[in-house]
């Protein structure tokens, strides 16, 4: 069974949507994207600077954008996606791909929602100076409380012996100088803020009353939530999972162990690849990945869909 994720914030990198302007259509689509939430998506992609992109209400869009146009050359329709997809799910901004590649949303409704949404985010973490490292190795039972200590929120626990700290750069600068037992490493993330901790409290009531307007199907195929790992069947419920996602953690490391349950034998990340295959690659040995970087990459893509194919899958 075939399992299509999308990458999260911090994915992104200067130029990293310039070969898929290449193939019919793309920048079209970038363009009307583009023009719908006032921002230049073309631009943002192919000549902006690593500063630039990571400015939080320029990389969500630019990253729900990559995960669509890179999928759409993967899958003819929602029906074919539907067909050979088993179940599909995104690292938190990624959700909001996932959400319209499983249809609950349309692109254009799920475009005009994360530019909203990184609006929102990047308006709460200029609140405070904050931001996210990534700690490398370590156990859980080791980690966590050491976190709790320091007063950092595990914001991303993405299993595969890596758990995302964010808090206050006061905090992090304690974190880097006072690491937990059994930690390699600990990395400051290419991102501006706190996400997915209380510091982003002020973006989830903006984001509440933009859903209110959205019309949400259920998904045709099984979209699996950041929340805890879980199916969710209800359009409007994943909805509200992705307003209620963006000041809690993420739990990649359940949805990982939902792709296991649900018989994942290979994993697909959408354009800009890299991240969630690696995480992937050491939790769930046996499954098959490929990171769609660049359309280099699409005949390996289809190749291994048409090897994985979820024939007769279902959102339940």
């Amino acid at each position: 069974m075939l399992v299509l994720v999308a990458p999260g914030q911090g994915a992104q990198t200067p130029g990293f949507l310039t070969p898929w302007l290449d193939l019919p259509g793309v920048e079209d689509r970038l363009r009307e994207w583009s023009a719908a939430i006032d921002l230049d998506l073309v631009h943002y992609g192919t000549n902006a600077d690593a500063d630039e992109i990571r400015d939080t209400s320029v990389a969500q869009p630019l990253l729900v954008a990559s995960a669509l146009v890179s999928a759409g050359q993967l899958f003819a329709s929602p029906d074919d996606f539907a067909r050979l997809v088993g179940a599909a799910a995104g690292h938190s901004v990624g959700e909001l791909a996932a959400a319209a590649l499983t249809g609950v949303l349309s692109e254009r409704a799920a475009m005009e929602l994360v530019r909203k949404r990184g609006l929102a985010m990047a308006e709460a973490a200029a609140i405070t100076e904050t931001g996210m490292s990534a700690l490398l190795g370590g156990e859980p039972d080791v980690v966590l409380p050491h976190l709790e200590k320091l007063g950092l929120t595990p914001a991303n626990v993405n299993g595969a012996g890596q758990i995302v700290a964010a808090g206050t750069a006061e905090q992090l600068a304690a974190l880097e100088a006072d690491k937990p037992e059994g930690t390699r490493r600990v990395v400051a993330l290419k991102v501006a803020g706190a996400f997915h901790t209380h510091h982003m409290a002020p973006a989830v009531s903006v984001l509440q009353d933009a859903v209110a307007r959205v019309e949400a199907a259920d998904p045709h195929t099984r979209y699996v939530s950041n929340k805890d790992g879980h199916v969710v069947a209800s359009g409007r419920e994943v909805v509200e999972r992705l307003v209620g996602q963006v000041a809690n953690p993420v739990r990649w490391d359940l949805c990982m162990e939902t792709f296991k349950e649900l018989g994942a034998t290979a994993i697909i990340e959408v354009a800009p690849g890299g991240t969630l295959v690696g995480l992937a690659k050491r939790a769930l040995p046996g499954v098959k990945t490929l990171a769609l970087k660049t359309p280099d990459d699409l005949e390996a893509a289809r190749a291994l869909i048409a090897e994985h194919a979820a024939a007769g899958s279902t959102a339940e």
